[in-house]
């Protein structure tokens, strides 16, 4: 097990001692990486602070600073030579792809090496720091505003800590992950964090967000050109969605088309003056040149239809199953598989859902398929769940 020295706890606001501190780092077998960011009010997220923590030393880095140049620390995070380990990774990688255009890599994500090495559902930080590097953490300043200036000791001290006691974190998880032989399980989760497409806020696929029960193509043409004018308009602007425009009147105005600015200005929750201003007219012009959601995508939202009369008992069914494999294997079985997995694997033998690929196939979704199809039976024995082989059962008699 790794042993840290005492580190030096800095605030960098400098571009000159941000270059010094990454050039430090790019000889870092790995760095621990956070981020403090506030997005109440803009449709991005406004980054207020970095923590990055090597083996010797752990920093802030202000980039609100005036002046302050990130170009090192975006470098430093596209070295293929330094491991870049988040907790919980997703929202960290989104600003760091859309700040310099390109994801962190290569990644370690100690909440998902967490639920495959058996720490269940919810391995947050907190628990995990108690458990693998004994630290508590200071909660007073979760709610901050981290784009007040200047900051408090005691703010820089609760950041920092996201980084210093996921070092030991980490050292434990790989080894832990190095022991179960299954490095692999992770690689497959970090393939997705890696993939720039995770993080694409694409215009056009806005619409599959907003939930809906109808699968109209006509319908879902107009939902799918307003969806996209609104997130254009939201980024453009820097927004939040409903700051431009509502999911209701989304779904009022993708039902009941307007033709003009006075039977738009109707829709519940639109002022006259934006439909006769700019927007108005764009989310008109968005309507008019609305087609039908074209086969490829309107099959999309079938697989999200009511399922057909009957599934309900094999469902749960294979809920049981999935606890008991995922008990046997030490995974979480949110890792594995959720309720709407189950659903489509009941439905259709080929759904395109992980629990059918990969390493959750071998644990799970083969044994999922033979339960399905009669070959597999769920049997009590005692206080346990055991598995019974139909086929080797017929065999026998």
């Amino acid at each position: 097990m790794m042993v840290y020295k005492p580190e030096t706890m800095t605030i960098i606001d400098t571009s000159a001692a941000l270059a010094q501190f990454c050039r430090r780092m790019s000889s870092a077998p790995f760095v621990t990486v956070d981020t403090e960011f506030m997005r109440e009010n803009t449709f991005w997220p406004h980054l207020c602070l970095v923590q990055v923590a090597g083996p010797e030393e752990a920093v802030a880095i202000d980039p609100l600073a005036d002046g302050i140049d990130l170009a090192p620390l975006y470098a430093l995070m596209q070295d293929p030579g330094v491991l870049k380990v988040f907790h919980a990774a997703r929202q960290d990688v989104e600003i760091f792809f859309h700040q310099s255009g390109a994801v962190p890599a290569p990644l370690f994500d100690t909440q998902v090496a967490a639920m495959v090495c058996g720490f269940g559902e919810q391995a947050g930080y907190e628990t995990l720091a108690v458990q693998l590097a004994k630290a508590s953490i200071d909660k007073s300043s979760r709610f901050t505003d981290w784009a007040r200036r200047p900051l408090t000791e005691r703010q820089v001290q609760y950041a920092l800590s996201d980084v210093t006691h996921l070092r030991v974190i980490y050292d434990k998880l790989s080894r832990r992950l190095a022991k179960s032989g299954r490095e692999s399980w992770l690689g497959e989760e970090m393939a997705i964090l890696n993939d720039p497409k995770t993080y694409a806020q694409a215009p056009e696929d806005a619409w599959r967000r907003i939930r809906t029960r109808t699968a109209n193509p006509r319908f879902l043409g107009h939902l799918k050109a307003l969806a996209a004018w609104r997130e254009a308009e939201a980024q453009r602007r820097d927004v939040p969605r409903s700051r431009v425009l509502r999911d209701e009147a989304l779904l009022e105005i993708a039902s009941h088309p307007p033709r003009n600015a006075e039977e738009l200005a109707r829709v519940r929750g639109l002022s006259r003056s934006l439909a006769e201003g700019r927007q108005g007219g764009e989310i008109l012009a968005a309507l008019a040149a609305a087609a039908p959601l074209p086969a490829a995508d309107l099959q999309q939202v079938e697989r999200d239809a009511p399922l057909p009369r009957g599934l309900g008992p094999l469902i749960e069914l294979m809920k049981v199953l999935l606890k008991m494999k995922c008990e046997a294997n030490d995974v979480a079985q949110k890792l594995v598989a959720s309720s709407a997995d189950l659903e489509r694997i009941a439905a259709d033998d080929h759904a395109d859902v992980p629990a059918l690929h990969g390493w959750r196939r071998e644990i799970f979704g083969e044994d999922a398929l033979a339960l399905k199809h009669g070959q597999l039976a769920l049997a009590a024995e005692g206080r346990r769940i055991k598995l019974v082989s139909l086929d080797a059962a017929a065999a026998a008699d």
